[in-house]
């Protein structure tokens, strides 16, 4: 009676452990969201910090010395070509030039009697009254007088020229930038008065890789389109798009990359020359096998994803991504279309665990992702 006893409980021992681990084993079936990888058309955008230069930016320098006589124009406004923007001490300068004049009248005045008085040597030497010499030595001093006149007027026309420059004109349309120097500062050639700027249409200078370079040339010969946007510091897009016009002749040794640079309109003059942007650039991918960003995982610089066999059991696989683009990875190699991946959490996945598949198509992922 009581082996039978025991034997009884060793039973239901027995039945109570199988049933557990049972149990345990439908515990651990759970289900996880599961997708296919697909292949599209799709784009992305490549973002590059860029420096914005106005079409033209020229200092405005003085060429003469002297004092500020009036400052014609204030900072950060407007002027049209050929505008007074500043004056500067011309007396001293109108001096010279009655100098000038003097001289050259002076000169004028004594070749006109050099002149007269060769005429007269020449009537003499004709008549034999004096030697050849003399008509020689006159028609020296009359040539070394009409040199003298040349220097003369050469000296007037350099003082009109230095008085032209007391008054500083604008030499195109543009925004007047900061005035260091005020009214009465004593200034000296070459000194700094102003910066001007065209800000009608700006360039936007950026580098590029050469995988990118590349990539670029090849979007250019399928589309023969070069349209970039210009997204701004405050991360707003410029109203108007660009193009771009030229790139440099060679990559830089140091960093591998190469510059671009860009035009873009700019009527509202919002641009500035010297302010800072992102030129957006927009590649178009055909035939491209993507996967969720969500589903993957990285060990050592490599990239993984969860793979469900015929049974339903977890595998590592590893991945070589082609590109990253917003929410999802271009695949190079790793997967097929006819792969079973887990989307979502592969945190609490492991390797050779069962799991209950929970389809999702890829094409309502994508959507889900392109609408938050």
């Amino acid at each position: 009676m009581k082996k039978v006893f025991m034997l009884t409980c060793f039973s239901a021992v027995l039945l109570m452990t199988a049933c557990s681990t049972n149990k345990e084993s439908k515990e651990k079936q759970e289900e996880f969201p599961t997708t296919n990888p697909i292949v599209i058309d799709t784009e992305y955008n490549n973002d590059y910090v860029s420096d914005i230069n106005a079409i033209k930016n020229v200092e405005i320098r003085a060429r003469v010395k002297g004092y500020i006589e009036k400052i014609y124009v204030d900072e950060g406004k407007f002027v049209k070509q050929g505008q007074v923007l500043f004056s500067i001490s011309s007396q001293e300068y109108k001096e010279e030039i009655l100098k000038a004049k003097a001289l050259l009248k002076s000169a004028i005045a004594e070749a006109k009697a050099a002149e007269l008085n060769l005429q007269n040597v020449k009537l003499l030497v004709d008549k034999n009254v004096v030697s050849k010499t003399e008509y020689e030595m006159a028609k020296a001093k009359l040539d070394a007088l009409n040199a003298r006149i040349e220097e003369a007027q050469s000296h007037e026309t350099s003082a009109k020229l230095k008085l032209s420059f007391t008054e500083i004109k604008a030499p195109f349309d543009g925004i007047v930038d900061r005035i260091p120097n005020k009214i009465g500062s004593l200034i000296d050639e070459g000194t700094l008065l102003t910066t001007i700027s065209d800000n009608q249409e700006v360039f936007a200078y950026f580098n590029v890789s050469e995988k990118e370079y590349l990539e670029f040339a090849k979007t250019i010969r399928e589309s023969a389109k070069s349209e970039v946007s210009l997204i701004l510091a405050n991360n707003e897009t410029h109203n108007y798009k660009g193009n771009i016009e030229t790139i440099e002749g060679e990559f830089d040794k140091n960093t591998g990359s190469i510059a671009f640079r860009a035009r873009f309109s700019n009527p509202e003059k919002i641009l500035k020359h010297g302010s800072s942007g992102k030129v957006r650039i927009k590649n178009n991918v055909k035939g491209a096998l993507v996967i969720p960003q969500k589903s993957t995982f990285e060990i050592q610089d490599k990239i993984f994803v969860y793979v469900l066999d015929k049974d339903n059991k977890v595998q590592t696989r590893s991945i070589v991504p082609r590109l990253r683009i917003p929410h999802l990875y271009v695949i190079e190699s790793g997967v097929t279309t006819s792969d079973r991946i887990i989307y979502e959490g592969i945190q609490n996945v492991k390797d050779g665990m069962k799991v209950i598949p929970e389809m999702i198509s890829m094409t309502k992922i994508i959507d889900d992702l392109r609408n938050k």
